[in-house]
């Protein structure tokens, strides 16, 4: 006999059964359902991965990795900028880059490409902007790159095919290909082929076509964001290079200033924000290994003199430089970018003889650099280059110097070459050995001048230990305590005797 409380009982069990069965049917409005192990499963197109990595579960299969290439698009501001290049003068860059990344919630695989040949992993610096719980758990950088000597190396007992040069062609098992290919058929035969056209392969065998960074990333909730990555990279170096065009009577100048941003690193990076770094950054010195076979490419050169220079700022102890619009740094290329122009700025010729730089009569420019002489910006160290027209109009190349990293201020000597017309000759005329610490010499200096025009010449001794002179034709100033200097005319003509 049936009673209400059994109806009641039969009721609730049914109940209880019909939402077991709802709870099947149906894993939840969001498509996720988290493990008793923390992670996440995610539904995609009706198959399951497990926080997008391949799992051994029969129930879960492989989920591709999102798509980690795609640059932001560069705002209408010239210097918003996905990416930004830093170059240093020790052939050394630091590259700051914003991608775009969809991530699921849980761990994902992100192949990051398009990163330099030359990158040291252990500097790479990576951030979510969105979330800061979004982090890298594993990197791996990835330079083994295809070739057709890595697919056979990757390829060795495993099937391929290969044709010959008459046309022949043969499927079988990889056994050698050291100076040929070496092949076992399906019926057991082994054929050795010298001669091979062309190579088949099943896939590439993982082999990347680029260096790629190759991260697990961990991110607590899913959606697109925006990752700021930055790393160091070898391979970028620039210089300063200067042109100087003198005035006729040598007192003015036009000075132009170019750096020169030098691009083997391996890849190329459009619209960059550029900056340069003036001083001596101390680096521990790590071999390097060259992770990066490529091709030789003839180095390109680059010009580029659009309006839109360089702004300078202090950096620590060092001057930075950033260029007020986007560049790009193609690969295997020299980009020269104008650094500044100045015009009539004040020089003086001088000529200079020190035997202990050179037995000739130098001649050197002198300037300042002030901003009331129409300079005033940190220099960074390059070569000076100096040009003056000739009697037709036309530029000559005089000489060259390198200068040092120059603050604002102070003063910059460039020996532009030896004069042709000034001579002169320095002879020991006496030497006394007055007791075992002190000794006499006696010198004679004589300048000849064959211009038309008399001469200034500044003439500098270099003495050691302590010294005094105690007789001399002419005066002189004790400019350090191992230095004397002589300032003489010699006359149009003429010659001068010190």
């Amino acid at each position: 006999m049936i009673t209400r409380k059994s109806y009641i009982w039969l009721a609730l069990a049914f109940i209880g059964i019909a939402a077991t069965a709802a709870v099947f049917a149906y894993p939840g409005p969001a498509g996720n359902t988290v493990q008793a192990d923390g992670r996440e499963t995610i539904a995609q197109g009706g198959e399951m991965a497990v926080n997008g990595i391949e799992s051994s579960s029969s129930i879960i299969t492989k989920a591709e990795p999102p798509n980690p290439l795609e640059f932001l698009t560069a705002g209408a501001a010239g210097t918003d900028s996905a990416t930004e290049v830093t170059v240093y003068n020790n052939n050394l860059a630091l590259v700051k880059e914003r991608r775009k990344l969809d991530l699921n919630t849980g761990v994902n695989n992100i192949e990051y490409t398009d990163v330099a040949a030359l990158i040291d992993p252990t500097s790479v610096i990576f951030e979510d902007t969105k979330n800061k719980n979004t982090a890298v758990l594993e990197q791996n950088y990835e330079y083994d790159l295809v070739s057709s000597y890595k697919l056979l190396d990757k390829f060795l007992g495993k099937e391929i095919t290969a044709t010959e040069k008459e046309g022949e062609t043969y499927t079988g098992t990889l056994l050698s290909h050291d100076g040929g290919v070496v092949l076992q058929l399906s019926d057991g035969k082994v054929v050795s082929l010298t001669e091979v056209s062309r190579l088949e392969f099943p896939d590439s065998a993982g082999l990347l076509t680029k260096p790629t960074l190759v991260w697990q990333i961990y991110s607590p909730v899913s959606g697109s964001r925006n990752v700021l990555t930055s790393y160091l990279t070898g391979g970028m170096n620039w210089k300063a290079d200067y042109i100087v065009k003198t005035n006729a009577d040598d007192t003015k100048a036009d000075i132009q200033g170019w750096v020169s941003i030098d691009n083997q690193a391996g890849t190329t990076y459009e619209d960059a924000r550029l900056k340069l770094v003036a001083g001596e950054v101390h680096r521990i010195a790590v071999p390097q290994r060259n992770y990066y076979e490529e091709a030789a490419v003839e180095e390109e050169v680059a010009y580029d003199s659009v309006k839109g220079g360089f702004a300078e700022e202090s950096l620590f102890e060092y001057h930075l430089y950033t260029l007020e619009r986007p560049a790009t740094l193609k690969n295997k290329q020299v980009k020269q970018l104008s650094l500044l122009s100045a015009d009539s700025v004040p020089v003086k010729k001088e000529l200079i003889f020190d035997v202990s730089k050179s037995d000739k009569v130098q001649v050197a420019l002198n300037l300042t650099n002030s901003k009331d002489r129409g300079l005033g910006m940190p220099l960074p160290a390059g070569v000076l280059r100096v040009y003056k027209s000739d009697s037709e109009g036309q530029l000559q190349f005089l000489g060259e110097d390198s200068i040092d990293h120059t603050p604002k201020d102070e003063e910059i000597k460039v020996v532009v070459g030896n004069a042709f017309d000034v001579t002169g000759t320095r002879t020991q005329t006496d030497y006394q050995r007055i007791s075992t610490d002190v000794w006499r010499e006696s010198y004679e200096i004589e300048l000849k001048n064959h211009k038309s025009q008399a001469q200034k010449i500044r003439i500098v001794e270099h003495f050691y230990g302590d010294w005094e002179i105690t007789t001399g034709s002419d005066t002189y100033e004790k400019t350090d305590a191992y230095t004397a200097e002589w300032e003489v005319n010699v006359p149009a003509d003429g010659s001068k005797k010190v």
